[in-house]
């Protein structure tokens, strides 16, 4: 089971003027799912976004197949955290797929969406 940020404990945020980095998979993407391959395939949410929940994903390919576990978490949950541990955001950046990524038609799907959520948080002083 993957546990609930109750706080950000970052080495670097003790220090003044340390910084947190993190990049995690975006919420909207760990919330639902494209309905169909196409590219302008119309996005579902699956589940009660503001609630936490556990996901499992399994990814074949080239005959290996892995299980990727995951939590998906309101986008006010990682704020939070961050702030909780006095700590001011100072960037947000929700990327996309970006052209040179996209090999296949089915991928266009992820240029409309963000895939991650990049957060850079400061200690202020």
């Amino acid at each position: 089971m993957i546990p609930r940020p109750r706080s950000v404990r970052p080495r670097a945020s003790s220090n003044l003027g340390g910084r947190l980095c993190l990049a995690v998979v975006h919420p909207i993407s760990s919330a639902g799912r494209f309905e169909t391959e196409e590219p302008d395939s119309a996005f579902r949410v699956d589940i009660a976004y503001l609630d936490v929940s556990y996901i499992e994903d399994t990814v074949v390919r080239d005959g290996l197949e892995v299980l990727f576990p995951s939590a998906h978490r309101p986008l006010q949950m990682y704020f939070e955290a961050i702030t909780n541990a006095g700590l001011l955001v100072d960037r947000v950046a929700e990327p996309s797929l970006p052209d040179h990524a996209v090999h296949s038609e089915r991928a266009k799907r992820w240029q409309r969406l963000p895939l991650f959520l990049h957060v850079r948080a400061v200690k202020p002083g």
